[in-house]
């Protein structure tokens, strides 16, 4: 079995370098500088416990890399990009490979399924920052992330137990649910704030616009009917994964703000907020400050902003003249 990584990030990076430590095959996608530098001299993944240097086969598109039928992909690009993802997996010849949405977000799991028959939603929190092109930096510990991983759309089998065996040996703690989606809601509701994070910097859960959007989040969840429980971020689970210091490195913030930081041009907010937004509309609940915050997330993108390049004030009153 090997480990084939879509999107070598911060996330997909952490994945990569752990795997290939613990002794799995990884093979990884990735793209511009990033595709570079990790095919000429590998990556460092910079950790509290100490730094891992990990070199692996990365190309720039799956055809260009030998997909075997017992092989595992890992989706861990953002959700604007899964699409596109999907369509070269299976110019790659893919076809009933396990494909695991190791991503934020509930859609990519769903559109996958359009593809791909064997599909597995994994819902991951991982303190990860993507420091410059062939170095990351994964803040998490003892383990750099928790993981909640099962079929999708419901159920377990044998590639689960097997994923899970893995990521457990390459020091994440991973639990097996026949439930994943039930996470991945959880988690959609603290990545509500992200466009906030990148928008103000750090303290977005604090304020009344974040607690506003969970709100109307919980509400069109109840409307359609969708099990959200706590997940796997509860404080029963705060003992395995808590962060940490690395010298010398700084965390950005939330996965949008690192995508302004990079200037890949994109934002997940869509993705986010939007689900919320489609959600309302499909069940006639008033979603107004999560569409507000889709309407930041293209301003923050349409106008090359910073992370941290607007007030709190300046985002309420943005929010205002959306309404």
């Amino acid at each position: 079995m090997k480990f084939i990584i879509y999107g070598v990030g911060a996330i997909g990076g952490t994945f990569a370098a752990r795997l290939v430590e613990s002794g799995q095959s990884v093979a990884g996608i990735a793209r511009g500088a990033q595709l570079e530098t990790l095919q000429a001299n590998g990556l460092l993944l910079r950790t509290p416990e100490g730094d891992i240097y990990a070199r692996f086969p990365v190309a720039s598109d799956p055809t260009e890399l030998d997909i075997g039928e017992n092989d595992v992909i890992f989706l861990t690009v953002k959700g604007q990009d899964t699409e596109p993802a999907l369509a070269r997996l299976r110019l790659a010849g893919v076809s009933h490979q396990p494909i695991v949405c190791a991503q934020n977000g509930v859609a990519n799991e769903r559109l996958a399924l359009r593809f791909f028959p064997n599909v597995y939603a994994m819902m991951i929190a991982m303190p990860a920052t993507f420091i410059r092109p062939g170095e990351v930096a994964a803040f998490g510990t003892p383990h750099s992330g928790i993981c909640d991983i099962g079929r999708y759309p419901t159920g377990e089998d044998d590639a689960t137990t097997s994923i899970a065996a893995a990521l457990t040996g390459a020091g994440f703690a991973t639990f097996v649910t026949a439930q994943p989606m039930k996470s991945k809601h959880h988690k959609l509701l603290l990545n509500l704030g992200n466009v906030i994070d990148a928008a103000i910097g750090k303290g977005a859960s604090e304020t009344e616009i974040f607690k506003a959007a969970r709100a109307e989040g919980e509400a069109v969840y109840r409307a359609a009917g969708i099990d959200f429980g706590s997940g796997s971020l509860d404080a029963g689970r705060s003992a395995l994964m808590q962060d940490g210091v690395i010298a010398g490195a700084d965390r950005v913030g939330s996965s949008s703000a690192q995508s302004l930081a990079r200037g890949t041009g994109s934002i997940e907010t869509d993705y986010l907020n939007g689900e919320i937004v489609l959600l309302g509309r499909l069940h006639g609940v008033p979603v107004p400050v999560n569409a507000g915050l889709v309407a930041l997330g293209q301003k923050l993108v349409s106008e090359k902003l910073q992370p941290g390049s607007m007030s709190l004030e300046q985002v309420s009153r943005f929010l205002e003249t959306q309404n």
